[in-house]
């Protein structure tokens, strides 16, 4: 089963999954979009990983759960606690009320905190978030690894992904397509990406390999770019010559202190937020892969330019940009 299956990375995961011939469940709240999962040969289930009532006859018959769901936007703490790491205590209970045996759970480099080109973070490292998002998704590894011994527990650690599908990096793209190129004062700095398909192989070896239960993995890309280099790979796929547009970090701070204040008013949740400003001004989110490729066999293949060139066509095919 995958909770958030009709995400961006959960929707990747139910194809490649029923591609390969397994029984795919995929979790969605009631009045969900679900176009994500057009032609993908799944059974759709309601449920919503904060209302655990919802849960356990979901997981009837189950043998590993994806457990994708989450918010990654909201003005507000709480959400992302109620979510995120409560969530993920629902999901826990509710598997081991119907015997599953497996969690493979999406967590975050956001949890870790800033690394540098120089020192990406590892997996030993301790939990050092930044902001609310992080913080609600280093409190959901603790919850799920309090079920060690009673679930198969395993996480991993993606960075930013990317791929075709991705709506966290569209704004930047829009961005591009209108001339720009955001610069935050005090850049560029070192930014760890991942293809969606990469991390989907990642999450599979998860489920199957005996080596990953009770540990975390990181799982970067094969190379390193920034925010100003995301920004000239979508601007070489449009065939478009921007102009920088520099922001001191204090301005994009007072911004996102708005555009919060905005989201909280109109219950609209805003590309700008306090989280993003405060991962933008970090001295860098990179991360090391060498654990995944030591105990499990993990290399990534998909550059960042190929990724975002994707990206790239299906926004257009969507008529997004």
């Amino acid at each position: 089963m995958i909770t958030g299956a009709n995400g961006f990375l959960g929707s990747h995961l139910a194809k490649r999954l029923a591609k390969r011939g397994e029984q795919v469940r995929c979790l969605l709240r009631k009045g969900s979009d679900a176009s994500a999962l057009d032609g993908v040969r799944c059974e759709l289930v309601h449920g919503d990983v904060t209302d655990p009532e919802s849960l356990p006859a979901a997981m009837r018959d189950i043998d590993v759960v994806f457990h994708l769901a989450g918010i990654r936007r909201s003005p507000e703490r709480e959400a992302f606690f109620r979510v995120n790491a409560e969530g993920t205590r629902n999901v826990c209970d509710a598997m081991q009320a119907m015997d599953v045996r497996r969690l493979v759970l999406c967590g975050s480099l956001s949890a870790m905190g800033p690394g540098t080109a120089e020192a990406p973070r590892v997996e030993s490292d301790p939990f050092l978030p930044q902001e609310a998002y992080g913080e609600s998704k280093a409190e959901a590894e603790r919850i799920a690894f309090e079920y060690a011994g009673k679930l198969e527990v395993t996480v991993v650690r993606p960075p930013r992904i990317t791929g075709p599908g991705d709506r966290e990096n569209l704004a930047f793209f829009k961005l591009v397509k209108n001339g720009f190129k955001l610069k935050v004062g005090g850049g560029p700095r070192p930014l760890s990406t991942v293809d969606v398909e990469d991390v989907v192989d990642l999450l599979i070896l998860l489920a199957e390999r005996k080596e990953a239960v009770g540990e975390a993995f990181f799982a970067p890309g094969p190379d390193l770019t920034s925010l100003e280099g995301l920004q000239d790979l979508a601007a070489q796929t449009l065939g478009i010559r921007p102009m920088p547009l520099l922001i001191p970090a204090t301005v994009l701070l007072g911004l996102s202190a708005c555009a919060d204040w905005a989201s909280k008013v109109t219950g609209k949740h805003l590309p700008l937020n306090r989280k993003l400003a405060k991962q933008l001004i970090a001295p860098g989110w990179t991360c090391s892969g060498e654990k995944a490729a030591r105990l499990l066999g993990y290399h990534p293949t998909r550059s960042v330019a190929d990724s975002m060139r994707r990206s790239a066509e299906w926004y257009r095919a969507q008529g997004w940009l």
